[in-house]
């Protein structure tokens, strides 16, 4: 089984994540649904964009066996779940941080997604790579029967990582928001040049994305690979990450620092 576990509105991201699952596996599941466990902003939750119609008109096309699209009420017949999964020390640091609750929000949902689908392969996207981690762990610590397997970013032409918020964006924004990537990309010459001090790689994201007047700065940080601690200096895997909001759109990009 191969499952990939999304929110919808799919994209290119999405369906690349389909393909590999069914390249690779024998039957291919895709979930939609928005969890509203995950979202601390009312809102944010309203807006987020759903096309449920076209989205499984893009499953078909991708050959998926089978789409689940529950009902809130059918995840949480009881209502709101009073026992929930802890995401642990990396689910409180950046996104965690800046969106209280998110994560465990998160690791519940995928926790009763991977119930319901059974062993299997889950295919997720890097860009969310804090929530790779989160979801990795949590494989790891409660023994699911799940190999976690990840996709690398889908980019516009121009560098702008897809997410299903970018339809959100006003033409100016959508434009304004490419610094992110210019930012990650400033950091990845500077690790390739052989800087090691992450500070100098922090400053500069900070200062790419600051010379955009539409943008607001959440965080800029480079960290460890696998524990997503914030580093002073680069002596293994780390990863550059960004979030910024344009508007009121927030976005979130990440990139792997090469070593020197």
């Amino acid at each position: 089984m191969g499952f990939v576990p999304t929110m919808g509105a799919f994209h290119e991201g999405h369906r690349s994540l389909m393909r590999r699952a069914k390249d690779e596996r024998d039957v291919t599941v895709v979930s939609i649904f928005v969890n509203p466990l995950q979202f601390g902003d009312a809102r944010d939750l309203e807006t987020y964009p759903r096309d449920e119609e076209a989205d499984l008109a893009a499953a078909e096309r991708e050959g998926v066996d089978l789409v689940f699209a529950p009902s809130v009420d059918e995840m949480y017949p009881g209502g709101e779940p009073e026992v929930t999964v802890d995401p642990g020390p990396v689910g409180e640091r950046f996104e965690g941080a800046s969106r209280p609750g998110h994560f465990r929000g998160v690791a519940t949902v995928v926790a009763k997604l991977f119930a319901a689908v059974g062993a299997c392969s889950a295919y997720f996207g890097e860009k969310d790579a804090q929530q790779l981690a989160v979801v990795r762990r949590m494989v790891r610590d409660l023994s699911l029967p799940v190999e976690v397997r990840c996709g690398p970013v889908v980019r516009e032409p121009d560098g702008l990582a897809l997410s299903s918020r970018n339809r959100l964006l006003s033409p100016e924004r959508r434009e304004a928001a490419t610094c992110l990537f210019l930012a990650l990309s400033e950091a990845a010459e500077l690790a390739r040049a052989g800087e090691r001090d992450a500070g100098r790689l922090v400053a500069a994201m900070a200062r790419e994305i600051g010379a955009t007047p539409q943008a607001r700065i959440d965080y800029v940080a480079v960290v460890d690979e696998e524990t997503f601690e914030e580093l002073s200096a680069i002596a293994g895997p780390a990863r550059a990450l960004v979030a910024a909001r344009f508007g009121g759109v927030r976005l979130i990009d990440t990139l792997l620092l090469p070593s020197a």
